[in-house]
């Protein structure tokens, strides 16, 4: 699968192709919320899921809701390096070089989901192979709030140095 970021968008705003380019999902924010709150419909405009951030939080936590219950929350670990991520609801673990965009999604030690950004594209775009067991709406959340994490804190460094 394909993540792109919309260009030129006021608000959060992805398209999210399969490998014949066609739209399988987008995903859109909302303009003004306390905290990162973003929907994630299917290619027949249906709710697939609802991911908001946990505003109130030592670490950063983001939450997948699906058809009105979170079943999910994706946690950022406490480490001195690099940020790593847990979903412990769905066992999976993330880790990689962040900052190169290329990072891995295991599941009981297994790589599950390899994420690679595409550098010479319009926009944000990523690349993501996921295993065939893999529930697809719940790897595009993850993507997309690892990516929403990772913006917001680029955010808020820039803004604390000026």
């Amino acid at each position: 699968l394909y993540v792109k970021q919309k260009v030129f968008a006021i608000k959060d705003r992805f398209s999210i192709y399969d490998e014949n380019q066609d739209v399988i999902f987008t995903c859109e924010g909302k303009l003004f919320s306390i905290g990162k709150k973003l929907n994630v419909f299917d290619s027949n405009n249906q709710n697939a899921a609802y991911i908001h951030q946990k505003v109130l939080s030592i670490l950063p936590k983001y939450f997948i809701n699906r058809n009105g219950l979170d079943i999910a929350c994706v946690h950022r670990k406490l480490t001195f390096f690099r940020p790593s991520y847990d979903i412990a609801e769905l066992n999976w673990h993330v880790q990689g070089n962040f900052l190169a965009h290329e990072y891995t999604i295991t599941q009981n030690g297994n790589m599950i989901i390899s994420v690679s950004k595409k550098w010479l594209s319009w926009g944000d775009c990523y690349e993501l192979n996921i295993a065939d067991n893999v529930d697809l709406v719940n790897a595009i959340c993850v993507v997309l709030i690892i990516d929403a994490d990772l913006f917001s804190e680029r955010a808020s460094v820039s803004v604390s140095s000026d």
